[in-house]
C-alpha cells in the first residue's frame, strides 16, 4: 500500500504537491464559543484563499465529536482544487463537555469509529456512527485519512489516555499517520514513549504544536527519536513570534533536523478568518511567513518540508507500525472514562 487518503479518494503520493499539515475548516468547541467555524460559503472562500496563496493539499485536522462537515470539505475541495486530507481520532479532554458522547466509549469502541471512519467513511452528521455515511459530490463515501489524539499541559487525562490507546489499535490496523495536540510542546517525549508501549513507531506521529517551545536541544532530541516536528504557531506573537520560528527552524534544519519538519498555519478561529470577518487569514502562511522562511533557509529547504516531507508523512504506512495489539473484544481497557 503506498496511497494518501483524501476526502474525495485515494491520491499518489509523488502527486500530492505543496502541503499545509494543519488547519481547520469547521470546528465548533465549548472551548471557542463565539469563535466557531460552521458556515460552508465562508470556508470555502478560506479554503480558496489558502489554495491562491500557494498550497495544493491541507489536513483538515477537526477530529470526531467538534463540528465536522465531511459533506462539505468535499464539497470544497471539489470546488477549490485543493486536496484535503481528513481527520478521525478526538481532541484533548477540555474541548468535550462533560456530558459528551465520546465519553461513553472505551478505547476499543473509540477505535472502532476511528476505523470506519478510515476505511468506509465519516458519518454525514458529526454526532454519532448510526447513521447515514457521508458522500463526496460523485457519490462515493469521505473516508478519512489521519488520526488524532491530544493532551493538556503536562497532563494525560484518562479520557485522553483512552484516545491514545485506540488512535494505537486503529494506526496498527491500517497504518495511517496520527497527530497528537500538545500544550506547548509539553510531555512529548512523555507522549512517544507511551505510543511505542503501544506499538507505534515515533516515525508514525507528528508533534502539533512543537514550536510553542522554541528549544531546538529538545527538538532535536524529538527528532534523533525519529518522530516529526509540527510548525504551526505564525502570526501569534502575543506567544511566539514569527521571528523565534524563523530562528528556531534554522537551528534545527541545521542540527539535522529538515527531514522532519511540517509546517501549518493552525488559524482555526472565525475571528481570524477573512472570509469571516477577522485575519490574518489562511493566506498568511503562504503569502507572508513563507516568504521570510524562503530568504532565511532557502527555496529547496522549504520544498523538502512543504512538498516531500509531507507526502512521507501522509502515506499510510501498514506494516511500520510495531506489534499489533491484541484485539479480542473482552481486552480490558486502559484508563476507562465514562
Amino acid at each position: 500500500m503506498n496511497l494518501i487518503r483524501s476526502v474525495l479518494g485515494d491520491v499518489d503520493p509523488s502527486g500530492l504537491g505543496r502541503v499545509n499539515y494543519h488547519e481547520h475548516l469547521f470546528q465548533v468547541s465549548p472551548l471557542l464559543v463565539g469563535d466557531e467555524l460552521r458556515d460552508e460559503s465562508a470556508s470555502t472562500t478560506e479554503a480558496q484563499l489558502l489554495r491562491t496563496s500557494g498550497f495544493d493539499a491541507m489536513i483538515d485536522a477537526t477530529p470526531l465529536g467538534l463540528g465536522r462537515d465531511p459533506e462539505a470539505v468535499a464539497r470544497i475541495s471539489q470546488s477549490t482544487g485543493l486536496t484535503v486530507i481528513a481527520t478521525t481520532g478526538a481532541h484533548r479532554d477540555a474541548h468535550y463537555s462533560p456530558d459528551h458522547w465520546l465519553r461513553r466509549l472505551d478505547a476499543r469502541r473509540r477505535a472502532d469509529l476511528f476505523l470506519t471512519d478510515l476505511r468506509e467513511g465519516m458519518p454525514r452528521l458529526d454526532h454519532h456512527h448510526h447513521q447515514a455515511r457521508a458522500q463526496t459530490p460523485a457519490g462515493d463515501p469521505v473516508r478519512a485519512g489521519v488520526l488524532k489524539a491530544g493532551i493538556d499541559y503536562w497532563s494525560i487525562s484518562a479520557f485522553e489516555r483512552e484516545t491514545l490507546v485506540a488512535v494505537a489499535l486503529a494506526h496498527a490496523a491500517t497504518g495511517a499517520p496520527i497527530m497528537v495536540h500538545l500544550e506547548y510542546c509539553t510531555a512529548a517525549h512523555e507522549v512517544l514513549d507511551l505510543l511505542l508501549t503501544l506499538g507505534v513507531q515515533p516515525s508514525g506521529v507528528v508533534l502539533a504544536h512543537a514550536d510553542r517551545d522554541p528549544n531546538p536541544a529538545l527538538h532535536l532530541e524529538l527528532v534523533a527519536r525519529g518522530a516529526w516536528l509540527g510548525y504551526d504557531g505564525v502570526a501569534r506573537p502575543r506567544t511566539r513570534s514569527d521571528a523565534e520560528l524563523l530562528d528556531l527552524t534554522e537551528a534545527v534544519i541545521a542540527g539535522g533536523g529538515l527531514q522532519h519538519i511540517l509546517i501549518g498555519g493552525d488559524v482555526a478561529r472565525r475571528s481570524r478568518y477573512i472570509a469571516y470577518g477577522g485575519m490574518p487569514g489562511l493566506a498568511y502562511l503562504g503569502t507572508r511567513y513563507l516568504p521570510a522562511l524562503r530568504a532565511r533557509i532557502g527555496q529547496g529547504p522549504v520544498d523538502t518540508i512543504l512538498r516531500e516531507n509531507a507526502a512521507r508523512f501522509l502515506t499510510w504506512t501498514p506494516g511500520q507500525s510495531g506489534r499489533l495489539l491484541p484485539s479480542q473484544p473482552d481486552e480490558p481497557s486502559v484508563g476507562r472514562d465514562q
